[in-house]
């Protein structure tokens, strides 16, 4: 393999892992300056008529599905973390799978992080122009890396047979 290659492949797991690190330092810093700073339950306008932040904990996973099964999601998510570093390792010379499963990873590892050190997860972002779920950036983290790997699977055009 001519060494380009070589430090471009080194390139992208450099960019996965400042991905992964730095959104899971940026979940952490934001739930706990809303933790030190909003009260439970509290309504703060962050950006007006579009979002405010909302300090709640959520023992379940989106809209509070699963309330209170933690055991679960602490056997679920090291599974999906695996499941996405093995995916990133065999993608890793297609920069939007990397990035999309980086955040994924970062998503997952953010929220892990909150279920293992506190048995919940800390929300605070809630849409004031829609009734929408009150998330963190843990979640939109892992939304929009969801988003992006189901766009990277539907346009990639290494995958799809050629017709002849």
């Amino acid at each position: 393999m001519p060494a380009f290659f070589v430090i471009l492949i080194a390139m992208k797991k450099i960019l996965s892992l400042l991905i992964i690190g730095f959104g899971i330092l940026f979940d952490q810093l934001v739930k706990n300056w809303v933790v030190q700073n909003i009260a439970f339950g509290t309504v703060k306008k962050f950006i007006p008529g579009i979002m405010s932040l909302t300090r709640l904990t959520n023992s379940g996973a989106a809209w509070s599905m699963l309330e209170g099964q933690q055991w679960l999601f602490n056997i679920l998510t090291p599974i999906a973390i695996v499941v996405a570093l093995y995916f990133l390792w065999k993608k890793q010379e297609q920069i939007p799978y990397n990035i999309a499963l980086s955040l994924i990873i970062s998503g997952a590892l953010g929220n892990w992080i909150d279920r293992i050190r506190q048995g919940f997860v800390v929300d605070m972002f809630q849409t004031d122009f829609i009734n929408f779920a009150i998330f963190n950036v843990a979640d939109a983290l892992l939304s929009i890396g969801f988003v992006l790997l189901i766009l990277s699977i539907l346009f990639d055009k290494d995958e799809k047979p050629e017709a002849n």
